[in-house]
């Protein structure tokens, strides 16, 4: 539809439909609202529809989210932040709904128009709004009001603002903990905007008050907010005032508020800075490596090597080192995991030599690790050590595991393997490829999944371009063409997927003295399936050889094809023919 034909639109037709029994219909006119409000101006949008949605008792949270979103953009609509106080009476509404999406996304549409708001319109409509919002009777309505504080609150009197941090003190100790949660979640924000006398006087016993919370949910969001603070805290301040929650909330008896820590440790370190990280933090970290949960040291395992870039490498071999070891052998699969995904990067930390008798021992062991995953992520992240140590070391225990991975009876780790060979390949250097994983690669191309099959094709073609056309000629084609004449078609079909993405990598000679001659060779099979999969061969390489080849070798064979009994192999081979006349034409008329 055209922009005159919405403007055109029946504007009466539209708010029918926001009426209408079908949801879908009432979403549909929910999305056409800007065009509602050009169609009626900005005044009658002011005077009409806004008054409109604010008494629309929709039930359905979808068409409530939708409308919470469209009417964060709608300031252009109602005639510029002069009128913006018109839409917020409707997002009041919404901010007191029990859905929880609702209400969040109309605290971030009034965040967005407050943003935009004179500082009178700010005192007379947003401030009034924050407080009806903060003395709601449901709870809905002060969960709301925590997220709104921050807009107006520089934009208020003195007096205004003093009032403004009482409300919210209060809601910081409300009785119902979801308030005393959004209140947690949000401190940050207000202490953002406040002056840093009143961040010390009134916002920070508050939150002190919060992180000894009984409720584990306040606590765990408690944690986030220490970096917020932190950053806003002088460093003096911060050190007697945020450094003791830390520690406190490492030894916290709920453990997903030890695990928030544990994931926030690096945020919350850079809070506090280098220096008292490695003097105050570093007991509690390690006491989070070694927690009794295996949630905490999930979390904490994957920090460790951005926490021992933070220390020297001897603390960091003096205090982490030891609990990296267990960790290594940790009775959980996920926490081997999750440090096999970090472990790497702490080699340049540590450099050579303590990496070679410290580290090493701890990769081996993660190599030859029960669960595949642990494996994979220790060879996905090779180059980091390889750096350091050198591959001559790291290969000779590094091949057993990556055989091990190849031959995996989950086909899904097997295709895992297949993506990190290329990487694999330009770190081990074409010697070591071809002595120990060549033979792997052609495996592959006859595996019992089509996936895998797949990406070892795909595979075949990154070595090429990883070592060379020259390289490939010697050690990969032979043995990929040597495979063609399996007596299984779906391994022929394979060869022929090889064939068309090596083309490209190999170069015009070689498609045409070695690649070609088998596709050809392949349209006398007696499989339909693989005619019809050379023809679209036929069609991927056309381009890559000279016109004389096309029209002797080429347009002959899918000539015959196009005449096959089977109807697909036919259609596919007139596409290819197609494709070729379709080129030749353009040639032609270029010349």
């Amino acid at each position: 539809m055209s922009m005159s034909d919405e403007t055109l639109y029946p504007i009466a037709v539209l708010i029918d439909e926001l009426k209408n029994d079908d949801i879908q219909l009432r979403l549909n006119s929910i999305r056409r609202l800007s065009t509602i409000a050009r169609a009626l101006g900005e005044e009658r949008t002011r005077r009409e529809l806004i008054p409109f949605l604010s008494e629309n008792n929709d039930e359905d949270d979808e068409v409530l989210l939708a409308m919470a979103e469209e009417l964060g953009v709608f300031i252009p609509h109602v005639g510029g932040v002069d009128h913006a106080h018109v839409l917020l009476p409707p997002l009041e509404t919404f901010c007191t709904v029990e859905e929880t999406s609702v209400r969040d996304k109309a605290v971030e549409s009034l965040c967005k128009i407050g943003s935009q708001m004179r500082e009178s319109g700010l005192v007379e409509y947003f401030i009034p709004l924050v407080k009806r919002l903060a003395v709601g009777e449901w709870f809905t309505a002060r969960v709301s009001a925590c997220g709104l504080f921050h807009i107006p609150y520089q934009s208020a009197s003195e007096i205004l603002r003093t009032e403004l941090r009482s409300i919210y003190s209060q809601l910081c100790r409300d009785d119902m903990p979801m308030v005393r949660r959004s209140a947690s979640s949000n401190i940050g924000k207000v202490a953002e905007a406040v002056e840093y006398a009143h961040l010390m006087a009134d916002i920070m016993p508050i939150f002190e008050d919060l992180t000894k919370d009984d409720q584990d949910s306040v606590r765990l969001l408690a944690v986030e907010s220490c970096a917020a603070l932190g950053k806003l805290l002088q460093p003096q301040d911060c050190l007697t005032r945020i450094l003791p929650l830390i520690v406190n909330f490492s030894q916290d008896k709920s453990w997903r508020v030890r695990y928030m820590v544990a994931n926030q440790l690096y945020e919350l370190c850079e809070a506090v800075g280098p220096e008292h990280t490695r003097t105050e933090l570093v007991p509690a970290y390690v006491r989070l490596l070694r927690d009794n949960e295996a949630e905490v040291r999930i979390a904490a395992a994957g920090k460790v090597t951005k926490f021992c870039r933070i220390l020297n490498p001897d603390l960091a071999l003096q205090h982490i080192l030891p609990c990296v070891k267990e960790l290594s052998l940790d009775s959980s699969q996920h926490v081997r995991s999750a440090l096999a995904s970090v472990i790497m990067g702490m080699a340049p930390v540590f450099g050579k030599d303590a990496t070679l008798e410290q580290l090493l021992p701890i990769f081996l062991s993660l190599l030859k690790d029960e669960f595949p995953d642990v494996r994979l992520n220790i060879i996905s992240k090779l180059d980091q050590v390889n750096q350091v140590i050198g591959i001559d070391l790291l290969s000779q225990s590094l091949l057993p595991a990556i055989v091990e991975l190849a031959e995996d009876r989950h086909w899904r780790v097997r295709l895992a393997i297949i993506e990190y060979i290329p990487l694999l390949a330009s770190q081990l250097g074409v010697g070591f490829f071809d002595d120990k994983l060549g033979a792997l690669c052609m495996q592959w191309l006859q595996d019992k999944v089509h996936s895998v099959r797949e990406a070892a094709a795909n595979n075949l073609k990154r070595l090429a371009e990883e070592f060379g056309p020259d390289w490939a000629v010697h050690h990969i084609i032979p043995q990929v063409l040597e495979k063609i004449n399996n007596p299984h078609y779906l391994y022929r079909m394979t060869v022929l997927n090889a064939i068309s993405l090596l083309a490209p990598v190999m170069g015009s000679e070689i498609t045409c003295s070695k690649l070609l001659p088998v596709v050809v060779a392949s349209a006398k099979d007696r499989v339909p399936n693989i005619k019809f999969n050379v023809a679209k061969v036929l069609e991927s390489i056309f381009h890559l050889v000279d016109h004389p080849i096309v029209e002797n070798t080429i347009r002959p064979c899918l000539v015959e094809l196009s005449e096959d009994p089977d109807v697909d192999v036919r259609y596919f081979s007139n596409q290819a023919l197609q494709a070729i006349d379709h080129v030749m034409m353009s040639v032609d008329r270029d010349v």
